[in-house]
C-alpha cells in the first residue's frame, strides 16, 4: 500500500527533509547532488518523493554527474517514472549551464603553456559525448585563448575535419596560433592513422599561412594524448 507521505511534494515534507529550506539554512554546498536535483524537478511520482527519485537516478548513474549528463531527455523519461519531458529538459539545462560556467571561468584566464592546459580547456566540452567531435582553440600572440569552437561532429568512431575551413577561420579571427582537440568515446586515447594524417595536414596548412600549430590532443574518459608531448608535432 502506498502511504500518503509518498505522494507529497517537497513543499509538504518535514522541514528537515526539504532541500530548499536546508539550502537557505546551511548553504547550497550542504546539499547532495540528489537534493539539488530534487529542487529542480520539484516533485516525484506516486511511489517516491522528489528526493527519493533523485537519489535513485543518481544511484543508477553510479553517483556520477558526468554519467548523468550522458543521458538524453528520452533516456530520462523512459528509465525513471515521474520524469517527464519538462523535468528531463530542466535537468539537462542545469547540467549544460554548469558546463558553460566552467568553460567561461577557464577562458577568462587561460594561457596555453602545456598540454594539461589544453585538456582543462577542451575536456568540459567532450566529457559527456557518445560521438566524436573536433574542436579548435584560437590563440593570440601571447598564447592566450581568443575563442574555442567546435568544427565538426562525427559518429562514434571518427569525425571528418575540413582543413581549409579551419585555416580560413584562423585567419578571420586574426589568430597567431592554434590548438586542436578531439575525443575518442571508446576511451582509447592512442592516435589512429587518420588522427596522425589530420595532424600532419593541419601542420602543413598552418606553416603555409604563417600560423603556429602548438598541439593536438585526444581526450578519452579523463585521460589524454598530446602530439606535442610525444614529439609528433
Amino acid at each position: 500500500m502506498v502511504t500518503d507521505d509518498k505522494r507529497l511534494t517537497i513543499r509538504d515534507w518535514a522541514e528537515d527533509d526539504r532541500p530548499r529550506e536546508k539550502m537557505l539554512r546551511k548553504g547550497v554546498q550542504s546539499l547532495s547532488d540528489a537534493e539539488l536535483m530534487a529542487i529542480l524537478i520539484g516533485s516525484g511520482n506516486r511511489d517516491e518523493s522528489a528526493v527519493e527519485l533523485s537519489r535513485r537516478i543518481m544511484r543508477e548513474c553510479h553517483d556520477n554527474i558526468n554519467e548523468l549528463a550522458q543521458l538524453t531527455v528520452t533516456d530520462l523519461c523512459k528509465r525513471f517514472k515521474g520524469i517527464g519531458e519538462a523535468k528531463a529538459i530542466t535537468i539537462m539545462a542545469a547540467l549544460e549551464l554548469g558546463k558553460r560556467r566552467k568553460t567561461s571561468d577557464i577562458l577568462e584566464k587561460k594561457k596555453i603553456t602545456s598540454s594539461i592546459d589544453l585538456f582543462e580547456l577542451f575536456e568540459p566540452q567532450m566529457v559527456d559525448l557518445p560521438h566524436e567531435e573536433f574542436w579548435i582553440g584560437l590563440l593570440n600572440g601571447a598564447n592566450k585563448v581568443i575563442e574555442i569552437r567546435r568544427l565538426t561532429q562525427g559518429g562514434s568512431r571518427q569525425t571528418v575535419v575540413d582543413i581549409p575551413m579551419l585555416l580560413k577561420m584562423t585567419l578571420e579571427k586574426s589568430a597567431q596560433a592554434i590548438v586542436v582537440a578531439h575525443n575518442h568515446p571508446s576511451g582509447q586515447n592512442k592516435p589512429s592513422v587518420e588522427d596522425q594524417q589530420i595532424t600532419s595536414k593541419i601542420k602543413d596548412g598552418c606553416k603555409a599561412i604563417g600560423i603556429s600549430f602548438l598541439d593536438h590532443i585526444i581526450i578519452a574518459r579523463g585521460e589524454y594524448y598530446s602530439f606535442a608531448d610525444e614529439g609528433k608535432m
